[in-house]
């Protein structure tokens, strides 16, 4: 299944992609997109309705983050080998886990709003990957079955304020810094998180490409390993990092957001997100 939600911002409804790639509404099935049903419940009961039973939304409507009651934002550095190499950053030992305020987080195609004083302001594509059961404890060999789906992320970063300390929160959490969706693919549709080409062109430019396959610790070690000191609730997102082609590695000089760029980026199967970069007002 495809799921996601629609509509203005704090107003938005339930919706559900069908195989032709259509939105459907799903308002009248239910109540909204909780984390009661993301639960393995909830996901078997969504799994009955049959897109085609339900109302065609017309007139291409904004599409908001794709389901609600996100508890937390975790975020996976480094993960990438190149992107390791680029960042001149050894290759970690072990998953380095830090957290994205829930504050930043926008629907996939709303403006990015580059935040005061900022002047290194960056993108990076990501895997999110939401979990659907409680999770404590878990092993590699099962922590896949604690996944319900997987989401594109972008990880908008601002370097200045995340290299301004040991701690990556303050570069990393600002508002419109964390764009998901446009809609979560359920477990059924993606077998294989380890499988995914993924992308991201900034005005036109492709500047990164890569595939999950190359990422340093895979989708179900970093679902096991933030699980042996954190719980994982039903509604609780990871981000897994970033491949190369992010704005600070690129040589001689490194290129920065600015306003009035636009970013599109996408990972196959998990749809594509598009946001231009605006001024803070006032």
């Amino acid at each position: 299944m495809k799921l996601c939600r629609y509509g203005k911002d704090g107003f938005e409804k339930p919706g559900m992609i069908d195989h032709e790639g259509k939105l459907r509404d799903l308002s009248k099935v239910v109540a909204g997109i909780s984390p009661n049903e993301i639960s393995p419940r909830g996901l078997a009961m969504l799994s009955k309705v049959k897109p085609e039973s339900l109302p065609v939304v017309s007139n291409s409507p904004r599409l908001g983050v794709p389901f609600v009651g996100i508890g937390k934002f975790v975020a996976i550095g480094l993960n990438y080998s190149d992107h390791a190499k680029e960042a001149g950053m050894p290759i970690p030992a072990e998953p380095i886990v830090f957290s994205k305020s829930t504050t930043c987080i926008s629907g996939p195609n709303d403006d990015v709003i580059q935040p005061k004083n900022s002047t290194k302001l960056d993108w990076e594509i990501e895997l999110g990957v939401v979990i659907g059961t409680k999770a404590q404890y878990v092993s590699v060999e099962k922590a896949l079955d604690f996944v319900a789906g997987y989401c594109v992320v972008n990880d908008v970063s601002e370097r200045a304020f995340q290299m301004a300390t040991s701690q990556w929160d303050k570069g990393k959490g600002f508002d419109t810094a964390g764009p998901i969706g446009p809609w979560i693919v359920t477990t059924d549709e993606i077998r294989d998180p380890q499988k995914l080409d993924m992308w991201l062109d900034l005005n036109g430019k492709r500047m990164q490409s890569g595939n999950t396959r190359t990422m340093i610790f895979s989708v179900a070690q970093i679902v096991s390993h933030a699980s042996q000191y954190m719980t994982l609730l039903p509604g609780d997102i990871i981000t897994t990092g970033t491949p190369p082609g992010v704005g600070m590695g690129i040589k001689p000089a490194p290129v920065f957001l600015k306003p009035g760029d636009v970013m599109t980026l996408g990972i196959r199967g998990l749809g594509e997100q598009k946001q231009k970069v605006v001024a803070f007002p006032g």
